[in-house]
C-alpha cells in the first residue's frame, strides 16, 4: 500500500474537523467525544487517506470499537497503510 506519515494523516484528520468549524488538539491523548469527531467524521477521513493512497482500506468494525484517542485514530490508519 502506498505511504503516508502519521502527520499527514494528522493533517487530514484536522481538515475533516477544521470544515465542522472545530479544531485538533496538539495532543495525541485528547479524546474523541471531547473534539466532536464522530464515526461519520471517521469515514470522511478513511475516503480522505483513501483518495490520498489511491487504495481502499480494508477495517473491521470490531477494530474501530476500541478508538477512544486521537492518537487511536492515528495508530489504527497507520497500521492500516502498513498491512
Amino acid at each position: 500500500m502506498a505511504e503516508l506519515s502519521r502527520a499527514e494523516v494528522r493533517t487530514l484528520m484536522a481538515e475533516v474537523l477544521t470544515k465542522q468549524g472545530k479544531t485538533l488538539p496538539e495532543s495525541d491523548d485528547a479524546s474523541l467525544d471531547e473534539i466532536g469527531f464522530r464515526s461519520l467524521d471517521f469515514s470522511e477521513l478513511a475516503l480522505k487517506v483513501e483518495d490520498e493512497v489511491d487504495e481502499e482500506l480494508n477495517f473491521d468494525a470490531p477494530g474501530l470499537r476500541a478508538i477512544r484517542t486521537v492518537g487511536d485514530v492515528l495508530d489504527f490508519i497507520t497500521e492500516l497503510l502498513e498491512s
